[in-house]
């Protein structure tokens, strides 16, 4: 497929053609909600059972008014909301579908002050929902470790030098270091370390990756010896020597994730609490592994992979 084909069927979506009308009415937000979480088969959250159906006012036979469905087998009542991210919150579904779309859409990311002027809300409202949100970007702890040619780099995030003249790697400030680790054409995964030494960079590898793949790096010497443990060897570019490209070696690609993270994190956001800094990774994370969907399509994964993720401010006490 020529890129200029590809780049056309990446412009058009279904999904988002409903969207202007799902963030401005509460009936057809929540129906969207629905088939983007069920599609064509609504389930019963509690017991699975697909013999369910939507409850109705007796007076006007109209929905009812908290769209509730009910479970012919089980006897129980729910919403979409039950499960997900959302579940409990009193924010109308139509300002949540508005974040979602955001959320799933911007590359650089999207500033809760500008779901709270779009939705006309609370700006307290505004960041529990994108809160939520990149919560359900966390990635799948048992989604498979990454292989083939996997480019890994560290960058810092945040704070002011403490001294003039130090290193542009961030020692001797109060920056925050993140590991990453792309596989070519594939996944990338990111972490906060609590350091750049080589034990924690080498353990983050070997948590990340594949020892069939070939690691890739530049020329920082805490790498060294990583290339024994892994069938592909360990091959570095040295940027110190202006060499950023010799044959297929080279940091590219990680690099310019982290163009993307550091353009969002100063233009968008403009600061990052260091307690809340992993999740914005996830976020920038989620975007990336999900680059090959047009933008409906990257929704309504979002929308699902919210399901079972509902974030809570202390675990629930057990009778």
């Amino acid at each position: 497929m020529n890129a200029k084909k590809k780049r056309h069927q990446l412009s058009k979506s279904d999904v988002i053609e409903q969207v202007p009308l799902a963030c401005s009415d509460e009936l057809a937000a929540v129906e969207f909600m629905e088939n983007q979480r069920w599609g064509s088969t609504p389930a019963c959250v509690h017991c699975g059972s697909v013999e369910v159906y939507k409850m109705v006012d007796s007076k006007t036979g109209k929905r009812n008014a908290r769209f509730l469905w009910r479970c012919r087998d089980c006897g129980k009542q729910y919403t979409v909301r039950i499960g997900t991210v959302y579940e409990e919150s009193r924010i109308e579904l139509r300002h949540w579908c508005y974040a979602f779309w955001r959320a799933a859409t911007s590359k650089k990311g999207v500033a809760a002050l500008e779901i709270m002027r779009n939705c006309q809300i609370s700006y307290k409202s505004a960041l529990f929902m994108m809160n939520r949100i990149r919560f359900a970007m966390a990635p799948d702890a048992n989604e498979p470790k990454l292989n083939g040619t996997v480019e890994v780099d560290e960058m810092y995030v945040g704070g002011k030098p403490r001294y003039k003249g130090i290193s542009k790697r961030g020692r001797g400030t109060f920056k925050t270091p993140v590991f990453a680790a792309v596989e070519r054409g594939g996944k990338i995964r990111r972490r906060i370390v609590a350091n750049v030494t080589g034990e924690t960079l080498k353990q983050a590898i070997r948590d990340e990756v594949n020892t069939q793949a070939r690691i890739v790096t530049d020329e920082l010497s805490v790498y060294a010896g990583i290339g024994k443990e892994y069938e592909g060897g360990h091959h570095k570019v040295t940027h110190s020597t202006r060499e950023y490209v010799r044959g297929d070696i080279h940091t590219n690609t990680v690099e310019s994730s982290f163009a993307l993270v550091k353009r969002g994190i100063m233009g968008v956001y403009h600061n990052v609490s260091k307690d809340y800094l992993h999740r914005y990774l996830w976020q920038f994370d989620f975007i990336w592994n999900n680059r090959e969907l047009n933008d409906g399509e990257r929704t309504t994964r979002l929308i699902r992979v919210t399901e079972g993720k509902r974030l809570m401010y202390k675990a629930p006490q057990r009778g």
